[in-house]
């Protein structure tokens, strides 16, 4: 099964949101494995290694590499952007590719976006007709913040209009300066949004804490056996 994790915007805790959603499918017993499908600003697959680490997997071996770390440019911005400086152009054909033959070696793949939807992969393509392309259910990573529930429900419903399956919400309290704010905004978010499981993600440094492994393990445990999720998975 193919998830995407994407955010509200850039620099939101969508890697450390895919570790920790990795460590809560192994602990599952799920095959699982992780996904950049375009990693920019960097000239090594940053993130992908970051998931490693912070979920306690080996690195990845050169031929599979080619599958979890398609694209890689050195310029810190949208794909689109990045790729065109280096004279070159992102497939998300090929992309799909990389994930379904993935999907065919895992009994689970977490796709890690950059930015949020609507950043450009090609100069007509976004992250979210890339989403729309694989028809996967989504993890949307959110910030403990003043200003987020403008940002999630917007997020939520570019995602709704497109038919695509919402799994849940990851929370991310690193950014939270207000106890009051960050619980009422969730409230907020959750019924409007009508979103039925989140995940509360606090600070994470260099290794996942045990507690929020088992957390994460219970979150996805509700997520899998959701009605909703169930009839999607059976289709």
């Amino acid at each position: 099964m193919i998830f995407f994790v994407t955010g509200t915007d850039t620099g939101i805790g969508k890697t450390y949101a895919t570790a920790l959603l990795a460590k809560g499918f192994s602990l599952l017993g799920k095959k699982v494995i992780t996904q950049k499908p375009v990693q920019t600003g960097a000239d090594y697959p940053e993130d992908l290694n970051l998931h490693r680490k912070l979920a306690g997997m080996s690195a990845d071996p050169p031929e599979l590499l080619k599958l979890t770390s398609p694209y890689i440019f050195k310029f810190p911005a949208a794909p689109e952007l990045a790729a065109r400086l280096e004279n070159q152009k992102v497939d998300i054909l090929h992309l799909k590719k990389c994930a379904e033959e993935l999907e065919k070696r895992f009994e689970v793949v977490l796709l890690e976006g950059a930015g949020g939807l609507y950043v450009p992969i090609t100069r007509e393509e976004t992250f979210l007709d890339f989403i729309s392309l694989l028809m996967c259910p989504v993890f949307l990573v959110s910030a403990a913040r003043l200003g987020t529930i403008n940002h999630t429900l917007l997020s939520i419903n570019a995602l709704k209009q497109r038919g695509i399956y919402i799994a849940g919400l990851i929370y991310n309290l690193y950014f939270s300066e207000d106890d009051i704010i960050s619980r009422e905004s969730l409230e907020d978010i959750k019924r409007l949004g009508e979103i039925e499981h989140v995940l509360i993600m606090p600070r994470i440094e260099d290794s996942i804490p045990q507690e929020l492994a088992l957390s994460a393990k219970e979150f996805l445990g509700n997520v899998l056996k959701f009605p909703g999720f169930c009839s999607l998975n059976s289709k």
